[in-house]
């Protein structure tokens, strides 16, 4: 019997390398195993309540980026999030027995209080996010879910939810769902902070081959090698993070360069630019074409969705009847 696997992608607009190797890439190995692959509108709304033209519009640029990057729909399924009601109910279900300080100490929710600014977070749906996550998993019955590093918190608390259900109503509905981390759990952003859309600083799987070179060239490098004769210290430099990902056959030699200063690091970037684009060129092409195929993407949908609810709507009537909402 295969593994239920879940995971999803908020849509706040077009995706960038750090979800491809954080999560796309485990996202096409398990997608073989009775995958369930959403693309979160309902959570774009917890810091993009405003913006509803931009969730729409960005829920379309997901769905290419999924595809472009290779998942295919005969072998996974992908939905819209809001298009399977079950999660917002399964959500308010598990609100009602969430203590609010298991929230309220989530690391993610202080974090991005700080960080994001010109918006008003203190809502109630952003408090709450990770009890929405948390349905979004219980709902399939996921054991499995494709993450980065920085959603290890949500999963715990999803983990300590399902636990205290089964404490509160003796009903063991939902498994405890398992973290699968890719070989690249955290990717540097051009600035050296994790790559991130509200920072700024990403490269894009829409970009082009002249924007991604125009973007390598401003990227963060050793800050202690001012100039070339310097030594440098590859395990610090984003840029040589980007070699051990897509110029693996160089990696050996490109640090030993840096080290001995035998080359600059415009030449460094320049290579790795090269080979990041190489990289990209197939994506690129699948995502070219996907683009003209619209009508083609609103089916795989609608079947997704369907297959979506059918599972759905069987866990929330467990659901219901372990509280003793239904007899």
């Amino acid at each position: 019997m295969s593994t239920r696997v879940l995971s999803g992608t908020r849509p706040t607009g077009k995706l960038h390398l750090g979800n491809l190797l954080g999560a796309l890439e485990n996202y096409k190995k398990l997608q073989g195993q009775d995958a369930f692959f959403m693309i979160a509108d309902l959570h774009a709304l917890t810091t993009g309540y405003e913006d509803k033209v931009k969730i729409a519009e960005n829920v379309n640029e997901v769905v290419v980026d999924y595809l472009a990057s290779g998942l295919d729909p005969e072998q996974c399924t992908m939905f819209v999030q809001s298009e399977v009601l079950e999660h917002a109910s399964l959500s308010l279900l598990f609100s009602m027995i969430t203590p609010l300080g298991w929230l309220e100490r989530n690391p993610t929710y202080k974090e991005q209080l700080a960080e994001i600014k010109g918006k008003e977070l203190h809502t109630h749906g952003f408090l709450g996010y990770p009890v929405l996550q948390a349905a979004d998993i219980a709902l399939y019955k996921a054991k499995k879910v494709p993450v980065g590093e920085d959603q290890l918190p949500h999963l715990e608390l999803t983990r300590e939810i399902i636990r205290r259900f089964f404490h509160l109503y003796k009903k063991q509905i939902f498994p405890e769902p398992e973290a699968v981390l890719t070989h690249a759990p955290k990717v540097l952003g051009l600035d050296g902070r994790k790559m991130s859309k509200s920072y700024g600083n990403c490269i894009y799987l829409a970009d082009s081959k002249e924007e991604v070179v125009k973007k390598v060239k401003t990227m963060m490098t050793d800050p202690a090698r001012k100039v070339r004769t310097d030594k440098g210290h590859p395990e610090v430099c984003p840029v040589f993070s980007y070699h051990k990902f897509f110029n693996k056959e160089r990696v050996e030699g490109v640090a030993h360069e840096c080290r001995n200063a035998l080359r600059g690091c415009v030449e460094c970037k320049m290579e790795m630019a090269e080979k990041l684009n190489e990289f990209m060129d197939p994506i690129r092409e699948r995502r070219e074409s996907w683009m003209k195929k619209k009508t083609e993407i609103r089916q795989i949908l609608d079947r997704g969705a369907q297959r979506a609810r059918e599972v759905a709507s069987q866990t929330l009537k467990e659901t219901l009847q372990a509280m003793g909402l239904v007899s």
